[in-house]
């Protein structure tokens, strides 16, 4: 099966991110289990599309509901294709010890595989959790359409909480939304894209695409972002 532009794409960023990984999370001794390898993303890309090709069409994922946030909604069943179209299960996927977790974005048009970081994952699950044991919503001051700072004295931390970067060097800041639930702020590292890159984007689309295309690691728990007048990464209005 033909490659396309877009996963090409991919595999070359991701060489160059890979190489960069002893930095992408500062706080902590990267190890196998903890680097989006580049290799075992093209292995599993080759195997999925087989796998498409095989069945007629379909693609080896878990079932979701429909109000599943779209970049966790398409898991990767990894039964279907090991030892079938892979001899085993990449050593960085969460089945076999690793952070990450594999999905599918673009299923509709062109399947691509890419990676959730679990530990990332697993923060805001605490938070959710502690929220509800609580039994307040800890909003604080408002700092975007919907979007509100989190009030973590309130929960009974000393400080703020926030989770490495899957893109860079920073430390990215959690926030919650109306709806009561804690979200991920990759505003810093979109504003760096966004500074850096230059890309041609419009006030009202969600720009979270210049992650997710040249990126292995997916935006994943993170509400939409646009620009503003200035260029600048907002929260999209609702």
């Amino acid at each position: 099966m033909k490659m396309s532009f877009k996963k090409i794409g991919l595999l070359l960023m991701t060489s160059i991110v890979f190489v960069l990984s002893g930095c992408m999370y500062p706080a902590e001794k990267t190890t196998g289990q903890e680097i989006p390898y580049a290799d075992q993303l093209e292995s599993m890309q080759k195997a999925v599309d087989a796998y498409q090709v095989d069945s007629g069409g379909m693609l080896p994922i878990k079932t979701r509901d429909q109000e599943t946030d779209i970049y966790i909604k398409y898991p990767i069943e990894f039964s279907k294709v090991v030892p079938a179209y892979m001899e085993k299960i990449p050593s960085n996927a969460y089945e076999t010890g690793g952070i990450y977790q594999y999905v599918l974005i673009d299923v509709e048009t062109d399947p691509t595989v890419k990676l959730i970081d679990l530990r990332s994952a697993e923060r805001i699950r605490d938070l959710n959790l502690r929220k509800n044991i609580n039994g307040r919503v800890p909003f604080k001051d408002p700092i975007g359409d919907n979007v509100y700072a989190v009030d973590f004295e309130a929960m009974g931390f000393k400080e703020a909480l926030t989770v490495p970067s899957p893109y860079s060097e920073a430390v990215l800041p959690l926030v919650i939304g109306g709806d009561g639930i804690f979200y991920i702020d990759y505003s810093i590292d979109l504003n760096r894209i966004l500074k850096e890159l230059k890309p041609d984007v419009k006030q009202g689309e969600d720009i979270r695409y210049l992650l997710t295309d040249n990126y292995p690691v997916l935006p994943a728990y993170s509400l939409p972002y646009t620009v503003n007048e200035k260029n600048e990464p907002v929260f999209m209005k609702k």
